[in-house]
This record gives structure tokens, sequence and C-alpha cells, in this order.
């Protein structure tokens, strides 16, 4: 299996992905960047994928250090097999760790958008001795629970009928689909009903403009850690996305420091 080279012209974006083959015969696509230990892994947003702002951001910072980077798709996301309304809370936490036993070596810092910070809490209590710190930006753990509450009548009665039904976001002209099957699989994984047993640093950033993911969720996340070493930064005019060139920087800064404490 080998790895793609980093660029030496144009956009990271257009290097051809590396699958990761998983047991029941789906691919996972992947870039990982080789380099010194800890690694960084980064863990995406709902529906989004691998060649957004973060990632790359994140991958040209540790390019840039020599630190070992890996991005990945979940399964029915971006450029990895399968369909969306397929997948589930479980099935990308298990691809969260599939690519970690496979595509990693020692310690790594976990670093979750939105989506990706629940998925980085459950790769991490199933992981504990391979995840050296976490870093959250919008992280969202537990999100289904509040999806049901968001929706009119008529939405409900769609998602009952059909199992699927659309979700407009102010980010995107077009709608997301959030489907029974991701509700009903995301009760079975909740995070924020019990401590959190994980030990190691934690950083979380959290827009107060966040339409979607409350920042008090943030705050809720910090409290339910066992960890001692949790620090939260509010940024007052953050929204959602948290990608605007500032929010990069804090976010590589973050990561950095964190990385320097280890």
């Amino acid at each position: 299996m080998v790895d793609s080279m980093p660029p030496t012209s144009g956009d990271a974006t257009v290097l051809q992905p590396n699958m990761l083959q998983r047991r029941d015969g789906a691919t996972i696509a992947y870039h990982r960047t080789a380099g010194k230990s800890p690694g960084v892994v980064f863990l995406t947003g709902y529906r989004s994928d691998m060649t957004g702002q973060k990632a790359l951001r994140l991958e040209s910072f540790c390019r840039g250090c020599g630190r070992a980077f890996l991005r990945f798709d979940y399964y029915g996301h971006g450029q990895s097999s399968g369909d969306f309304v397929d997948g589930s809370i479980g099935r990308w936490a298990d691809d969260a760790i599939a690519v970690i036993d496979a595509l990693t070596e020692g310690p790594q810092v976990l670093v979750g958008s939105s989506l990706g910070g629940w998925i980085m809490l459950l790769a991490a209590v199933q992981r504990p001795e391979r995840v050296a710190g976490l870093v959250g930006t919008a992280a969202a753990p537990d999100f289904t629970e509040d999806i049901p509450g968001m929706l009119n009548d008529e939405q409900k009665a769609a998602l009952e009928r059909d199992g699927v039904v659309p979700v407009y976001s102010p980010y995107d002209p077009e709608p997301t689909p959030v489907t029974r099957r991701i509700l009903e699989d995301g009760r079975c994984h909740l995070v924020l009903t019990r401590d959190i047993p994980l030990s190691c640093p934690v950083r979380l950033i959290h827009g107060m403009q966040d339409p979607d993911v409350p920042w008090q969720t943030s705050l809720k996340l910090a409290a339910a850690l066992d960890s001692t070493d949790v620090e939260v930064i509010l940024v007052k005019g953050g929204d959602h996305r948290l990608s605007e060139p500032r929010d990069l920087d804090r976010l590589t800064d973050s990561v950095d420091r964190l990385l320097g404490t280890l």
C-alpha cells in the first residue's frame, strides 16, 4: 500500500487517495503523510470530506513541522465507498478506529470537527492507549438527540414514513439527509450521559454564534471528561464552520500547543 507523496505544486486535493479495504468489502479513502510522533488524525464533520479547509490546513501544518498526519473519509462520505444514508454513528466510529489501527503508529492526537468531535471521543474510548490528546472544533457529541426537536410535523411524518428527511443548513443550498437509522444508532453511542473515561489532554474550540451546535455543548463535554487537563476556547463571533483564516490559525495553534505538552 503506497501513500500519496506531498504535491510539488498546486492543490493537495488533486492527489488520488489511497484506499483501505474493510472486512465487509467497503473502501475508506485516505491521504497519509509520514512524519514524527505523535501523529495527527483529522476527523471530518457530517457529510463533509477530507478535502475541507481544516483538513488541508492541518496537513500543511504537519508537513511543515515534519509530523505524521492522516485525513480520511468515512463510509458514504467523499471518495470512500457506500451511500451516505446507509451510514451511522457506530459505522463511522468503526471507520476511525480501523484507520487508526491500520494506518498509524504510536500515539496520535485526534482532531475532530463537528460530528468528528463525537467520533474522536468514541474512538479514543476504544483505543485510549493510542490517543495522546484530543482537539475538538465545534464538537457535536450526541447531536442526534437534538434533531427530532428541530423537525416540524411534516418532516417528522416524512421521517417515519420514508426513513429519511431532508434538512436544510444555512451553509449549504443542498439539503442534508437525516435518517431514522442515524437517530436510532446515535442513541446507542451517547457520551454525555455519563462520565467519559479519558485522561488525555483535551482542547475544545467553539463559536458562540454557532446555530447548529450550542457552545454550551463544549462546556458539558469538558465537565463529562475524566481528564483534568481540559481547556475550552469560546470564540465570541464564531459560527459553526470556524473556517475563516483566523479560525484556522487558532486551530493549528491549539494543536501545536497541545503537541508541545506531550
